[in-house]
């Protein structure tokens, strides 16, 4: 039976409580975005096994919760590749051995998610392995290796077909329902080699500029609702109020390209054609005038909803449901009533 290997991404930050010295990680829990993707690859009826990636491995007390959520969504085996600090922070370090991995356990077929995180990974695992890649996949036929992708700002999908021994895919956050499978996966040892390469270390990390990103604990491809805001924002400080609703809705704080390079929020809440791609379940869009550019990077949200003083605006236009008025109204009471 063929067999197919996901690349399963886990949160990994410290804790809330920052005054002790003691760094508590959330080592074993899994994004939910891995979810969608396990979805897709029970469509070919293959044996599906997790390649997990965390810091020193599965907490002892957490296996049982990871198998079982593993179990729910259809995985038969659970790779548990616990890296060192060190090598947790190489992309290379966790390529090589998710492409050692792969050769050992004769997997063939690899997916992962296509987040920041992913896009780091997939394509060094597929250049060790020699493989062909296609990364920001919006569905997969893995019986004959084609992809689906959107091109030209959504205007085209492509279909591509991957030839090789080896074939590696990167689908978008939420590109894919979940769907429940329960099955009874077993746990398989992986000795992980964290040796760090001579010829790529990681000397420092430059975050940019994160102010007024405090709170966006919840990553923008990955989430399952985005409140953004555009031009009709007004300012920098009013952004405090999407802050505040996206709290309440356990939602990521998005933007428009015009309030980016106003200075009113950072690069990394950008989305649109040059910024980030997302497939929500939902995108609030609060004084957005909706620009083709910006609708590239949304348009597979399964809802939009449009937040406008103007009903004429492209946005509204696109929108499934749509509010007229002055957001700075709405979104507080939004968050009033939530």
């Amino acid at each position: 039976m063929k067999k197919i290997g996901i690349i399963i991404e886990t949160e990994n930050r410290e804790t809330e409580n920052r005054e002790t010295e003691n760094r508590e990680t959330e080592n074993g829990q899994i994004k939910e975005t891995n979810y969608g993707v396990i979805t897709l690859a029970q469509k070919d009826d293959a044996r599906i096994y997790a390649f997990i990636l965390s810091e020193n491995g599965i907490d002892d007390n957490k296996k049982d919760r990871v198998k079982d959520n593993l179990a729910a969504w259809g995985v038969h085996g659970i790779v548990d590749m616990g890296f060192q600090a060190r090598a947790m922070e190489n992309p290379m370090v966790q390529a090589s051995n998710i492409a050692a991995a792969a050769k050992e356990m004769d997997i063939y077929t690899i997916l992962g998610l296509s987040s920041a995180r992913g896009r780091d990974i997939i394509p060094r695992v597929a250049a060790l392995l020699d493989a062909p890649l296609v990364m920001d996949c919006m569905d997969v036929d893995l019986n004959n290796n084609v992809a689906r992708t959107s091109q030209y700002s959504g205007k085209a999908i492509a279909s591509i077909k991957l030839k090789g021994e080896f074939v590696l895919f990167g689908i978008r956050p939420n590109a894919v329902q979940a769907v429940p499978c329960p099955c009874e996966p077993e746990y398989f040892s992986f000795d992980v080699d964290n040796s760090i390469p001579d010829n790529f270390k990681v000397l420092f990390r430059d975050y940019g500029d994160q102010s007024g990103a405090d709170d966006q604990s919840i990553s923008l491809s990955e989430a399952e609702i985005i409140i953004a805001g555009g031009r009709g924002m007004k300012n920098k400080e009013n952004f405090s109020i999407l802050f505040d609703c996206a709290e309440k809705m356990n939602a990521a704080v998005g933007a428009s390209r015009v309030a980016v390079d106003l200075g009113w929020i950072p690069y990394a809440h950008q989305v649109g054609q040059t910024g980030e791609k997302v497939s929500p379940l939902v995108y609030i869009a609060c004084g957005i005038s909706g620009s083709m550019q910006h609708f590239a990077g949304m348009k597979t949200a399964k809802m939009i909803i449009a937040v406008n003083s103007d009903e004429n605006t492209a946005i509204v236009a696109n929108s499934d449901y749509y509010v007229t008025g002055d957001l700075m109204e709405i979104i507080p009471e939004l968050t009033k009533q939530l």
